[in-house]
């Protein structure tokens, strides 16, 4: 998110003790929106695709619309708010978000679907910096800011868990279209709180966007999830799938140059080049990348090879947050002790291992036996994993960095999840035909297909697993390679929650 560390004009009312945790209450209510409609349309997604008729290849957009859209404007959405006035922007984020979540709700095809929630994605990036500044200008005194900051934390860390939850209950009571439609009356409700509760103010300094940097990499990043959901139809040789693949390696390569080139960089490269904060940064995607798809793929595996309800299937990822919180824990005890670098390593290997134990379900295995621990190992690594990263992405950052610094982590981790669900989600289909086409010698009569089709469902699930597992290796082997820092320094740092 971004915190402008500049001097800062201070809210244009004096608010009162009371009136600050009222603007702390609007402000948490809007960080659960952004959060919970990450992943609220998780469980929801499979009733929407019947629905809907939404392909294989494409049903991944309902997720990466969102999360690209969001991860790719935000560091443009920080300066925005930072320079026209951050309560300005966080309304308008609200009013914007109410808007598109109901027109994703109402939609009656798939295009309508998806544009809705690129749309959620970019007024959730326009209002979630101005939320994290106005927390950081609301709350000056020490201990005030710590608690403000603990319960952003907390709803960061579990906003996720809420979604599923929620979107369980929702799509088993209602309709699938109430886990969008839920998010308009409470934005409408906050935006008219934060006109009476929120201050307004600006940062002073130059206002200069960087919109070709803006551009550049939010398209190249849309155009690289495109090039691999048309690899999923065409095949990676196709030339439309080369095409598209192309144009965002050079649209990614001009953002480079534009911001190694802009004297008001959206991205100072200098926040990338430190040894360590890169490391924090490409761990960081790279979980993003693995956690998005299992999320998918453990949602079709309860529903459609469990049996398991919309409901049921939200329960069922609840000990994933109880593992997050309990890695969280462990990790704040030895941070000092350990410092970040082993820290990060040991929970990426345990997160790898989780990823790793779900290969081992099939048609016929149980939650309790395959799912469940595999959750609780994944979740505790990743809860070791999150607090010392986060701490270095913002080691030895200098101050006028500190907002790009911070927001990164969560730009990071929302590109990679968007890239790593289309890629994963075509690494699925590949799979399934490929399977399909290896042992349909083995089918003697039509009333075996069923059964080929959930054994080859099953079997991707696990090639997708494993690739999951291989890029949270990854990250522990770029943990280890790259992060030096000191842990008394990265301790002293606050750093900002991740979102979970």
């Amino acid at each position: 998110m971004s915190i402008s560390t500049d001097a800062s004009t201070p809210p244009d009312i004096s608010l009162k003790p009371r009136n600050r945790w009222l603007a702390l209450a609007v402000i948490a209510v809007s960080q659960l929106l952004i959060v919970l409609d990450a992943t609220i349309v998780n469980i929801a997604l499979p009733t929407a695709q019947t629905a809907l008729d939404i392909s294989d290849a494409n049903r991944q957009w309902m997720i990466t619309a969102y999360t690209l859209a969001f991860g790719g404007l935000l560091l443009l959405g920080g300066r925005i708010a930072d320079f026209t006035g951050r309560k300005r922007a966080f309304i308008i984020g609200l009013l914007g978000f109410a808007v598109a979540s109901g027109l994703g709700g109402l939609a009656t095809n798939a295009e309508t679907l998806f544009a809705a929630r690129a749309l959620q994605g970019a007024f959730g990036a326009l209002m979630a910096p101005a939320a994290l500044s106005l927390l950081t200008v609301t709350f000056t005194e020490p201990k005030e800011r710590a608690r403000a900051f603990g319960v952003y934390g907390a709803i960061a860390g579990g906003g996720g868990a809420v979604g599923l939850l929620l979107g369980g209950v929702l799509t088993e009571y209602a309709s699938w279209r109430w886990t969008l439609l839920v998010s308009a009356p409470i934005a409408i409700a906050a935006a008219l709180a934060a006109v009476r509760f929120v201050g307004e103010s600006r940062a002073e300094g130059n206002t200069r966007y960087d919109l070709p940097g803006a551009f550049t990499s939010t398209v190249g990043l849309v155009a690289l999830v495109y090039g691999f959901t048309k690899a999923s139809d065409d095949g990676w040789s196709s030339p439309v799938t080369i095409a598209w693949l192309i144009a965002a390696v050079l649209l990614l390569v001009s953002f480079v140059v534009i911001e190694l080139r802009s004297k008001h960089p959206l991205l100072p490269m200098r926040v990338l080049l430190d040894r360590n904060r890169g490391g924090a940064f490409l761990a960081s995607l790279l979980i993003g990348a693995g956690l998005f798809g299992m999320f998918l793929f453990l949602t079709f595996y309860m529903q459609l090879t469990l049996g398991y309800s919309a409901l049921m299937s939200g329960v069922a990822f609840l000990p994933f947050t109880f593992g997050i919180i309990a890695g969280a824990g462990v990790s704040a005890q030895l941070q000092t002790r350990l410092g970040p670098r082993v820290l990060m390593f040991g929970g990426l290997v345990l997160g790898a291992v989780g990823l790793a134990m779900l290969t081992r379900i099939g048609v016929d295995t149980g939650f309790w036996s395959h799912v469940f621990p595999a959750e609780l190992v994944l979740s505790l690594g990743l809860g070791i994993t999150f607090g010392p990263m986060s701490n270095t992405a913002l080691y030895g950052v200098a101050d006028h960095d500190a907002g790009v610094a911070s927001a990164l982590i969560n730009t990071t981790q929302q590109i990679g999840g968007s890239l790593g669900t289309a890629l994963l989600n075509t690494i699925f289909t590949s799979a399934v035909a490929a399977y399909i086409v290896d042992h349909r010698a083995e089918v003697t009569n039509p009333d075996q297909l069923p059964a080929l089709q959930a054994m080859a469902t099953v079997h991707s699930y696990t090639v997708a697993f494993w690739v999951s597992a291989g890029l949270i290796a990854l990250a522990a082997v770029i943990a280890v390679v790259l992060v030096r820092a000191d842990r008394d320094e990265v301790a002293a740092n606050p750093g900002v929650p991740a979102a979970v």
